[in-house]
């Protein structure tokens, strides 16, 4: 656990309805990484960390960790959401827990670096690929809290449960590993889960409620304690995958205060398969099951109808929009100014991780929206800023995210000196600035990264190289033809049966011994850093001082 500290900004900008720009400000934290005091007009203290313009940290309300090995890899085929999902799933038959846990890692800290201090995983793949439990019980499950508490990024981890494969249609091969049945025989896993991470918070990690713990995390820290806290929530993962009775079942089998999340209607084809089987909208639905309340959290609510938008104001729901995944993968633009307008609060997910820069989840939440009515200014900055803060900590059952006392001490060092930046109103940033201006983040009052990399000098690309790199070898593996397919002794070999320049082996793949990562790392030995990434000196960016009193 870190101790007691204090960090001194040069300016502070907040969101939401306190929204504000300070300068001179000393934020102190206690030794759980809770903020104690927030002190405008201040002079630095000689022990202070200085930073230079800070923003709340970041929270990830929708993310799908393993749909990050599609990035850059399915543009060239065109059509739509659903034959996306067919690539979607040949990853997620690739995966086992070793496997999940080094990509979970690489896209965590890919998601630090850009400034998201909290992620809530969407988390559905439980199984082995045939519906089979691992040895280890729930061994996907962990893979994924061992990857947050590595690190040092908080989870919520939201548990998901994924019955049919369609409404009325039976589960295809490929999604056989996501469910557990029935709705009782997924609430059981969901409650043993539960204990097995409470056990895991008593035993040698650390200590605290079940669910939650602060824990070491060995690629972030610099010689202390990082508290990384892992919490865990539920998730049904659409009216498509799960019936109205099992709904109903989850609904009343969960602790009242647990988040509970929800895919809702973003494709047109579960809305009109809805109204066919039920005759009601999705949105509609959830309602008569018990599921719409202030815990609960919609995401993408893409195509809803005016009714829609009045039942899920008037339950206190959350809706997590995910403008990059639904511009990418053509679901259309949700209407997430009339949803604010009555009251709606909004949070941004990166989901498919296609993009994993808050900033720019954020321009495109306002982006669509201008395209939309052909109007500016649909979100101010600072509602930008909460929707992608508070609003997104809320959402995960994580509490506030606005800088108040009482808060969690997670801060983004934002420069505004780059090209981007230079000249901004610091009020403003969220509209100018990406993850490339993202210096230092800090989490639970312990710097978790700087200049994009964790404090060991290891830079995210390559524990994403390692992990990529062997989830493409499986699925070469898998695509190879059976022994006994043998070619007809006539046939020659095709033009095309040439190996393809891309397979060829890259510089990559044969590293040099010296850039092996720092054994306190604890990394996988496959992943050794790109020979770009080697560490910076321990002085190669000096503290900035300021007036000391």
């Amino acid at each position: 656990m870190t101790g007691a500290g204090a960090f001194w900004c040069d300016t502070v900008v907040t969101g939401g309805a306190d929204a504000a720009t300070h300068r001179s400000v000393r934020i102190e934290h206690d030794a759980g990484g809770t903020i104690t005091a927030f002190v405008p007009g201040a002079v630095a203290e000689a022990s202070d960390v200085v930073l230079g313009t800070v923003l709340p940290g970041f929270g990830d309300a929708h993310s799908h960790a393993f749909h990050r090995a599609l990035r850059g890899r399915t543009h060239d085929e065109g059509g739509d959401f659903w034959r996306w999902r067919e690539r979607m799933y040949r990853v997620a038959a690739a995966l086992d827990p070793a496997l999940y846990h080094r990509l979970a890692r690489g896209v965590f800290v890919e998601m630090l670096a850009a400034g998201y201090t909290a992620v809530g995983e969407f988390h559905y793949v439980h199984h082995r690929p045939d519906g089979r439990g691992y040895d280890e019980p729930h061994a996907m499950e962990l893979a994924l809290v061992r990857a947050a508490r590595e690190t040092g990024i908080r989870l919520t981890l939201l548990d998901t449960c994924y019955l049919e494969g369609g409404i009325g249609r039976a589960l295809e091969p490929g999604q056989q590993r996501f469910s557990d049945g029935s709705a009782a025989a997924w609430l059981e896993r969901w409650h043993s889960l539960r204990d097995a991470l409470a056990a895991d918070v008593a035993g040698p990690h650390g200590s605290g409620g079940p669910g939650t713990g602060e824990t070491t995390a060995p690629g972030a820290t610099t010689g202390t304690t990082a508290p990384a806290t892992v919490a865990l929530g539920a998730a049904i993962h659409s009216v498509r995958a799960v019936s109205p009775g099992a709904i109903r079942e989850i609904v009343a089998g969960l602790l009242r205060d647990v988040p509970l999340h929800i895919h809702l209607s973003e494709q047109r084809q579960e809305n009109d398969d809805c109204l066919a089987a039920y005759g009601v909208t999705p949105t509609a639905l959830l309602a008569e099951a018990g599921a719409l309340s202030a815990r609960t959290s919609l995401v993408h609510a893409t195509h809803l109808t005016e009714a829609d938008r009045a039942l899920i104001a008037a339950s206190g729901a959350t809706v997590v929009m995910c403008p990059t995944t639904e511009a990418d993968l053509g679901d259309g633009i949700g209407p997430a100014r009339s949803l604010a307008a009555a009251g709606t609060p909004i949070a941004l997910g990166s989901d498919q991780n296609a993009v994993i820069d808050p900033f720019l989840e954020l321009r495109a939440l306002e982006s669509g929206e201008r395209l939309a009515s052909q109007r500016r200014g649909r979100f101010s900055p600072a509602a930008l800023l909460a929707a992608g803060t508070s609003a997104g900590y809320a959402s995960l059952g994580l509490g506030g995210a606005s800088l108040r006392v009482g808060d969690p001490c997670d801060l983004v060092e934002v420069a505004t000196d780059s090209a981007r930046t230079v000249g901004c109103d610091p009020a403003q940033l969220v509209l100018a600035a990406t993850a490339s201006d993202v210096r230092r983040v800090i989490v639970g009052g312990h710097v978790a990264v700087a200049d994009g990399r964790l404090a060991s000098g290891v830079h995210p690309s390559s524990l994403l190289h390692g992990a990529l790199a062997e989830l493409d070898a499986r699925l070469h593996l898998a695509d190879r033809p059976h022994p006994d397919a043998r070619p007809h002794p006539d046939a020659s070999p095709h033009l095309d049966a040439r190996p393809h320049p891309g397979d060829r082996p890259r510089p990559n793949d044969h590293l040099h011994p010296d850039d092996r990562l720092h054994p306190d790392d604890r990394l996988h030995p496959d992943d050794r850093p790109h020979p770009d990434d080697h560490p910076r000196p321990a002085d190669a960016t000096p503290t900035r001082r300021a007036p000391t009193a």
